[in-house]
């Protein structure tokens, strides 16, 4: 996310946040083990989650990858008991697709939620469950 967004913008979990017990990390591979995507879901309480760190390599973009990943981290909110999911991502027209994804899967905008506070550089999305 350094690449394309200025740090005070950058709201990636490193690697070793992403072994944190309020975090769940998924990866989507291929037949031969090749990584395909990820994403994680935090938990902020017993009613929000957010969605993080959604990804998918070059060579898998347009192959459902990122909707299969979306779709097991939204199954597992529910199967948790949670009321909503929400994100942060870019405005940037490089998170474009990324966006859109969201918006098929019925995610809609909302104010900065958690810890977040307005930044310019993100838009904030929600999906009640």
């Amino acid at each position: 996310m350094y690449a394309t967004s200025p740090p005070e913008s950058v709201h990636a979990l490193d690697v070793e946040r992403l072994h944190a017990p309020d975090i769940t990390f998924v990866t989507a591979r291929a037949d031969d083990g090749t990584l395909l995507g990820c994403g994680a879901l935090k938990q902020h309480d017993a009613t929000l989650g957010e969605l993080k760190s959604m990804r998918t390599t070059a060579a898998a973009r347009g192959r459902g990858v990122g909707a299969a990943v979306l779709g097991h981290l939204l199954d597992v909110a529910r199967d948790r008991g949670l009321a909503r999911v929400s994100l942060e991502t870019g405005a940037e027209e490089y998170f474009a697709p990324a966006r859109r994804l969201y918006a098929r899967h019925g995610f809609v905008p909302c104010a900065p939620f958690a810890d977040y506070t307005h930044d310019p550089l993100s838009v904030y999305l929600t999906l009640a469950l």
